[in-house]
């Protein structure tokens, strides 16, 4: 009977704190952030990614009044840094970034991944979008896309093409483009694109596909000859410079960044972090700075990002199929 009545008595209790537990994280959520959040950056430091995360982080910072410290944690073409978003607690003080890599590519490329792309994040907004371009070292003999196609090839098997790393989005252009023009040449990754760009600029490395920032400075410089961008229209920071789809016609691919964490996210703390990153992308320091990149704001709420990315994977699965890239 005593113990009937002891178990009534917990019951009570646990019946009573639980109101009151929700209550508190209702209240953190609200308050959040109240102390300085970690931002999982899963590429190299110095990448373009880095670059634009900072400016994100930085402009996130100076609206809150608490630090969003960058982290990289690179390696396997972003999985790394995103399984420790994954596997983060759901307190909006570990976030990373949301990038087409991990979320839309590796789910298709990969035999086996540690995370769930679909199940294991919560996807919170966008921050930029950032089309690729082509370069080749300048010793090779072709100056446009079509000169490039048919030197390639006259010559099976004798031309390599790098990137960032496996399943990178220059990585999976470069497979789509030898898919669309029926090439045989091998795929070289790197650990990011400095130093694919550095093999590049020795003449060890014939080409690359990479996020156009810091190739665009090489091609301007003379240092390395740019062929063709992978937006839709040409780009406004190189308009001397083809779209890949004017000679494939369709043909495109965009990196993009946003903000996620892990699964779990409370509501009213991922409401509150878009309505701040929306405020932070309206500014023209952002757009200047992203600019100053060859990135453009691209920014689009919660549901809006969820759907995008489920989207991205989606259309991206069967291109990916047939290029025969694969990484086990």
């Amino acid at each position: 009977m005593a113990g009937l009545r002891l178990g009534r008595r917990r019951a009570l209790v646990v019946s009573l704190a639980t109101p009151m537990l929700a209550s508190g994280i209702a209240r953190a959520s609200t308050d959040w952030p109240n102390k300085p959040v970690r931002y999982i950056n899963p590429f190299p430091a110095g990448a373009t990614t880095d670059v634009m995360s900072r400016i994100c982080c930085q402009e996130l910072s100076e609206l809150t009044g608490q630090q969003f410290i960058v982290e990289n944690r690179a390696g396997a073409g972003g999985n790394v840094g995103a399984d420790a978003v994954a596997k983060s607690a759901p307190d909006g003080y570990t976030l990373g970034l949301l990038s087409i890599a991990p979320h839309a590519i590796a789910p298709t490329l990969y035999g086996k991944l540690p995370f769930n792309a679909d199940k294991d994040f919560t996807p919170i907004s966008m921050f930029w979008a950032l089309p690729n371009i082509l370069v080749v070292k300048n010793d090779l003999p072709a100056r446009s896309i079509q000169e490039l196609i048919d030197l390639v090839k006259a010559n099976p098997g004798k031309y390599f093409f790098g990137s960032g790393g496996a399943g990178t989005s220059p990585h999976i252009c470069g497979e789509m483009f030898k898919l669309r023009a029926g090439l045989e040449m091998q795929h070289v990754p790197y650990r990011g694109g400095a130093p694919a760009m550095q093999d590049m600029l020795a003449g060890q490395l014939d080409m690359m596909f990479d996020n156009i920032s810091t190739p665009l400075v090489q091609h301007k410089a003379g240092k390395v000859r740019g062929l063709a961008v992978t937006s839709p229209q040409r780009h406004p920071n190189a308009l001397d410079l083809p779209t890949v789809a004017e000679i494939m016609p369709g043909f495109q691919m965009t990196s993009w960044g946003g903000l996620c964490g892990p699964a779990g996210l409370p509501p009213a703390m991922v409401e509150k972090a878009d309505g701040l990153v929306k405020k932070a992308l309206s500014t023209e320091k952002i757009r200047t700075a992203f600019l100053a990149q060859a990135a453009t704001v691209f920014y689009m709420n919660t549901a809006d990002t969820v759907a995008f990315r489920r989207k991205q994977q989606e259309e991206l699965a069967p291109v990916i199929r047939a290029s025969g890239a694969k990484v086990d």
